[in-house]
């Protein structure tokens, strides 16, 4: 007889395949990645390789960067500004990061399990090690010190490639679309849309060049596709500490008393 299905509104599923592979009846462990999955994996590999060597090559990518500098799209539509400059602190990843750990909080407090916090904790951590070491590497100056017409001003101290905000908004709110158990595909165009418009709109106010969006969007979508490898470290740290917790809670609960013995009634 098959085992009885979970219920539907159980807030979160560790036997699906994100969570952990199911082992096929006689045949090995389901991977992690599906091959959708993985194919798009690769496409956004694929992606960053091709802008960061366009940029490293100063190829055409670069001029395009040029006359998006010289136009300067924030004098054309200076009305913009105001709306956009407050618009752009969703990619920012002090007050992005804050406002789903607060969410993420409140939610893993009310599961009772603390999964949501461990994904995003490490998805950001990943995030700000890839991401951060190509800036380092890179060194690339944005559009507003800009040296040299027509150069990528690489190697030049500066840590603007790829776009830290673009990334960032792409990694804070597609892992929350990630994490939904309900409305996940809304989730998902909320968090898409979310993440392009901060990219252009970085782009409207000359802090970074349009290879840096570019390589911030491949960056952000190789961070949040890599998620369900990442699954199994997540739940061996969750397990870790719900056991430590349960110790902590065993050493802090003082053994119970026997109940005293009753006194036989009198006659």
């Amino acid at each position: 007889m098959p085992a009885p299905s979970e219920p539907p509104d159980r807030p979160e599923h560790l036997t699906t395949p994100r969570a952990r592979p199911r082992a096929r009846p006689g045949g090995p462990a389901r991977p992690p990645l599906g091959r959708r999955q993985a194919a798009l994996l690769g496409l956004a590999a694929l992606g960053y390789l091709l802008v960061a060597a366009a940029v490293l090559l100063d190829t055409s990518l670069v001029d395009l960067d040029w006359k998006i500098r010289l136009y300067r799209p924030y004098e054309h539509w200076p009305g913009l500004q105001p709306l956009l400059d407050n618009w752009v602190v969703a990619g920012q990843r002090g007050p992005s990061a804050l406002a789903a750990f607060t969410w993420l909080g409140w939610r893993a407090r009310r599961l009772g399990r603390i999964r949501p916090l461990l994904v995003m904790g490490a998805a950001l951590l990943l995030l700000n090690l890839t991401v951060g070491g190509v800036k380092i590497v890179t060194g690339r100056l944005g559009p507003h010190y800009a040296r040299y017409v027509g150069s990528p001003e690489l190697f030049s101290g500066g840590t603007i490639f790829p776009s830290g905000h673009t990334a960032n908004a792409v990694v804070t709110w597609g892992v929350l679309a990630y994490l939904a158990v309900r409305w996940r595909r809304t989730g998902a165009l909320l968090a898409g849309a979310t993440a392009w418009s901060v990219g252009l709109t970085t782009v409207y106010l000359g802090t970074h060049w349009a290879t840096d969006v570019l390589a911030g969007w491949a960056a952000g979508l190789l961070v949040l596709l890599s998620l369900p490898l990442l699954e199994p470290l997540v739940l061996a740290a969750e397990r870790r500490l719900a056991r430590h917790r349960g110790a902590r809670r065993r050493r802090a609960t003082p053994p119970s008393c026997a109940p005293p013995a009753r006194r036989a009634p009198p006659g």
